[in-house]
């Protein structure tokens, strides 16, 4: 009779007790830069125990310019990374490395033009004539279908370093920009507000911050797979819709360099552009991808002859685990 007692309370108690009073599963998350709100629903899934709500204990790295977490991931010393865009979806692929995106947090890569207002910048078709600080990065990618789609040209490229004072001195000429960013610092070191040219609306649909994992990861434990972006996604809503006070002390903590004025402008600004919530988002969940897009921009940079015809580019993500509905609201317990 002890026995079954014994049996019986049991069962309760598997049934009753959270999952975090489980086994966690370790996993390591490697971000695409220093701790910043651009990372801030991983943060806020980590400090808020949704993370530990899905069995998941997850260690975070933050990245950084010295730091290639594509490398990490595909050599194993990380379980998932964060990708900045579709390219490097591509680029993995065209390496044979063993990459998938498996999430698209931001529907669309927040990158951007900025001008000086009232000299001659202030629509689209102007920005071509003038002198254009971009990164190295920005120069192989979104540059060259610039230069493709709407006409700007080599002989007006100047470098840009992220530091924005060649642009402030120079009211004649244009900055890329990363929408959470770079505003930011030309309204508070420059003074002045500048006009902004989102990419996304000339044609530009790369996706932004995927989450990313290896193929073998995805073919043993699904589940964790699964789990781990459930959960992220929930972070996103709790960090954009919730107290996120402890995420952004986290942040500050891991990147001492991070402001509180930055924080909150970064914050405003994915809530204003609905960077994460547009698109099919707004139907299917945060996270959501599809097919169409990433056909559209991969037939864009074979166009400009960033990639190569023939890569079996649906090699670089899947649709399994996102398109759930997840992070359109918070379910209970969430």
């Amino acid at each position: 009779m002890n026995r079954i007692y014994a049996l019986i309370i049991a069962l309760m108690m598997s049934l009753i007790l959270p999952p975090m009073a489980l086994a966690l599963d370790k996993v390591r998350l490697i971000t695409n830069w220093r701790a910043e709100a651009e990372h801030g629903g991983f943060y806020q899934a980590i400090m808020d125990g949704t993370y530990a709500r899905y069995g998941i204990l997850v260690e975070l790295q933050q990245g950084g310019p010295q730091l290639n977490s594509q490398i990490l991931l595909a050599a194993g010393r990380v379980d998932f990374a964060l990708g900045s865009n579709s390219m490097q979806i591509f680029e993995a692929v065209r390496q044979n490395a063993p990459i998938v995106a498996v999430a698209g947090i931001f529907q669309f890569e927040p990158i951007a033009l900025m001008s000086h207002p009232g000299e001659g910048l202030d629509h689209f078709e102007d920005l071509t004539k003038a002198n254009a600080y971009v990164s190295s990065s920005f120069l192989v990618s979104a540059w060259r279908w610039l230069k493709s789609a709407h006409g700007f040209r080599d002989e007006k490229v100047r470098t840009y370093t992220f530091n924005s004072a060649p642009f402030i001195a120079d009211k004649k000429s244009i900055q890329q920009a990363y929408l959470t960013s770079e505003p930011y610092a030309i309204e508070t070191q420059g003074g002045f507000k500048p006009n902004i040219f989102r990419l996304i609306d000339y044609g530009y649909d790369s996706y932004g911050t995927t989450i990313e994992t290896r193929a073998d990861l995805i073919e043993k434990n699904p589940d964790l797979v699964q789990r781990f972006v459930d959960a992220s996604i929930i972070g996103w809503y709790h960090y954009l819709h919730g107290d996120n006070a402890a995420a952004n002390a986290a942040i500050k903590r891991d990147n001492p360099e991070m402001t509180d004025g930055q924080l909150a402008y970064s914050i405003a600004s994915i809530r204003e552009h609905g960077i994460i919530d547009s698109g099919d988002a707004v139907n299917q969940g945060i996270g959501a991808m599809n097919d169409a897009r990433f056909a559209a921009y991969y037939k864009k940079m074979v166009d400009v002859g960033v990639l190569p015809a023939g890569i079996d580019y649906k090699k670089g993500y899947t649709l399994r685990f996102i398109g759930k509905k997840v992070g359109l609201q918070p379910a209970s317990g969430q």
